[in-house]
């Protein structure tokens, strides 16, 4: 849920005027009006404190349905305008590429890589080493990039999204990393700093052989789909590392498959990412982790209408690399905040 769309939710459910909802935030009234018409978003501590009252004077932890469906209907508006969301990013090299380093970047700094988003493109477009990062980083570059590409030909040319696809995509990610590389687990895990229980893994084949037949589930509700196959993905914790990653490049599949852009997600957003993960995990709320994907959805649809609206190929070189940039820090920003 976006910050305007929370604070009207706010001050419906509050009764407060527009003036004295801005007294109990302590912000100036202009400071409110700004956020509510989006012209700006509110600071960390700003935030917080919106989502302190909006849990108070709701009296919930979840979004409410009509959010969660104003979002999805934008997004079946979105999905009947573009048609070939897979045929249009493939085709536009410009626009794979920013896809490629964002998903990347992110994706690993979610899981704690020390590589600046310089870094990733450098060691992805050129290929270059570099000296101060460890070899180890900068192979999980180059190999999530080698996994996208996978991911990309194998939908292109009609592929599945199966088992056999998840274990490939690990055999990509962990190659030269791990021994394991492409298995699943043979011993206990604990996810670092989350008080979720994985699956035993004398169980873990069996469960993932359970899950993949959602994967390609006909659904009228994709983005519910979606985030239920990734909750319980990264519950059973199938590998003995990379399963974050892993788990956002199905998530991204089963998205490109049903003709949606992949979910952006970006590491300034890892608290809400995690947070909401937890809570759909241990308290069976996904309506947090569903809303947050609509948004990182639609957050993609952004760059889709660029290269529409804007003849990027008439450009040079690195102004569209400046363009996409623009809208990915932006979208970041907006991310983080909300």
């Amino acid at each position: 849920m976006d910050t305007q769309d929370k604070l009207k939710l706010l001050q419906r459910a509050s009764g407060l005027t527009q003036e004295k909802l801005a007294v109990a935030l302590e912000v100036s009234f202009p400071t409110l009006n700004s956020w509510l018409n989006g012209k700006s978003i509110p600071r960390k501590k700003a935030a917080e404190k919106i989502d302190l009252l909006y849990l108070r004077f709701t009296g919930q932890n979840v979004i409410p349905d009509n959010v969660l469906q104003s979002k999805k209907e934008s997004i079946a508006i979105e999905s009947k305008k573009h048609r070939y969301v897979l045929q249009t990013i493939v085709k536009r090299n410009d626009l794979y590429n920013q896809l490629v380093l964002s998903l990347t970047y992110n994706s690993n700094k979610i899981e704690g890589s020390t590589l600046t988003e310089d870094d990733t493109a450098a060691i992805l477009f050129e290929n270059r080493s570099i000296p101060d990062k460890t070899i180890i980083e900068q192979m999980e570059a180059k190999n999530h990039q080698a996994a996208l590409r996978f991911l990309f030909d194998r939908l292109v040319s009609g592929g599945t999204v199966d088992e056999a696809f998840v274990l490939r995509m690990h055999a990509i990610l962990m190659n030269g990393i791990q021994t394991d590389a492409g298995s699943y687990r043979r011993y206990g895990v604990r996810i670092v700093g989350s008080n979720v229980v994985t699956a035993n893994h004398l169980k873990v084949s069996a469960l993932m052989r359970e899950l993949a037949k959602e994967y390609e589930t006909k659904t009228n509700d994709t983005l519910a789909l979606v985030t239920r196959v990734h909750s319980r993905f990264e519950q059973i914790h199938p590998f003995s590392d990379g399963n974050g990653r892993v788990g956002r490049l199905l998530m991204n599949a089963m998205l490109l498959k049903n003709n949606l852009p992949p979910a952006l997600i970006f590491q300034e957003a890892r608290r809400f990412y995690m947070l909401y993960l937890n809570q759909s995990q241990t308290q069976g709320d996904f309506s947090r982790l569903e809303d947050f994907l609509c948004d990182a959805v639609l957050g993609a649809y952004t760059l889709l209408k660029v290269d529409e609206e804007n003849d990027l190929g008439s450009l040079t070189a690195k102004e569209p690399e400046e363009v996409y940039g623009k809208i990915l820090r932006k979208l970041a920003k907006a991310q983080r905040a909300a």
